[in-house]
């Protein structure tokens, strides 16, 4: 990430919603983490999900990161049986939270949890946060580690599913309140990797990740699309390129090169379902020195649009 990329998002107007993971523009149900008793067939390829939210340097008031449904146990949880699952959200902040290469990895080993923690908790089945909104903060954007590259200031959450089997579904929000979704202006949410539920209904959901001036190929790399559909890639230069999908318990990927024209913008990784039903799923990106590349909740610069190259041939008038 350079901080170009920063400066490219500061100038994207941001949506209500800016700040909600995963994000209406991605069309994605949920996030999801089983407990660590799941079988990794359910779609969840560790038990831990990493996400990160980034505040501009000019935003100066409290914050807060609401989670929608913490719980286990309930009404948009999977369950497998008797609710039996636990669940730790835990917030980071200062030196190394996002700037430590382990947090940046897809797989949680080494220091991913780097940082300072701010706030965490466990979740089992509760009545009193299912279907409904817990908030942890308030947190002084100060106390996120500052970044250059972001422009301002990234805290990190990092949910992990402990005992059990179900799958605890979920979504979270960047907040200027405590009790209700407020965006911050200038702010965004990414992740290097989503174990997410897709919509139960056929249709199209959405991962956008930005391609910086030195990547020159990426491998899109998902886990137990249960051979549900299509994967294509669009951008400004490619009109749907086909990638691989996966199915059952297994990992697939496919390789595309970068055209110049596709440098400094963002991807469009469509993922059709063409199935009615459940299913989760596994995804991530990476660069060609096997390096994550971030996907961002609303898309840098927007979604991407491509670009017809119109060669037209005009034959001469004969005249008679």
């Amino acid at each position: 990430m350079r901080k170009l990329v920063a400066l490219i998002f500061l100038l994207v107007p941001m949506m209500v919603n800016a700040q909600r993971v995963p994000n209406e523009i991605e069309n994605l149900d949920y996030l999801i983490t089983y407990g660590a008793q799941a079988p990794l067939s359910l779609g969840d390829d560790d038990h831990v999900q990493i996400l990160f939210f980034s505040i501009p340097r000019s935003y100066k008031n409290p914050i807060y990161i609401r989670v929608y449904d913490p719980e286990t146990g309930g009404t948009h949880d999977e369950l497998h049986g008797v609710a039996n699952t636990q669940t730790r959200f835990s917030i980071y902040g200062g030196k190394e939270a996002f700037s430590n290469k382990d947090a940046q990895k897809v797989n949680p080993s080494g220091r991913f949890d780097s940082g300072n923690l701010l706030a965490s908790k466990v979740f089992g089945s509760d009545s009193k946060t299912d279907a409904n909104w817990y908030a942890f903060g308030p947190f002084n954007p100060l106390q996120g580690e500052e970044s250059n590259d972001m422009d301002g200031y990234v805290f990190k959450v990092i949910i992990e599913g402990l005992q059990g089997d179900d799958g605890n579904q979920y979504r979270c929000f960047l907040s200027e309140l405590a009790n209700s979704n407020r965006a911050i202006e200038g702010a965004n949410a990414f992740a290097y990797e989503y174990t997410f539920k897709l919509p139960k209904a056929k249709g199209i959901s959405h991962i956008y990740p930005f391609i910086d001036k030195s990547v020159v190929s990426i491998t899109q790399n998902n886990f137990d699309f249960d051979s549900d559909g299509n994967l294509m890639i669009y951008s400004v230069a490619k009109n749907r390129h086909l990638g691989l999908v996966s199915g059952d318990d297994v990992w697939a990927k496919s390789k595309h090169q970068m055209a110049d024209a596709e440098k400094k913008t963002t991807l469009d990784i469509k993922i059709q379902k063409t199935k009615e039903g459940e299913n989760a799923m596994s995804l991530f990106i990476t660069n060609q020195y096997d390096e994550a590349i971030p996907f961002f909740a609303i898309p840098i610069g927007g979604p991407p649009k491509y670009k017809y190259d119109l060669k037209l041939t005009i034959k001469p008038t004969v005249k008679k």
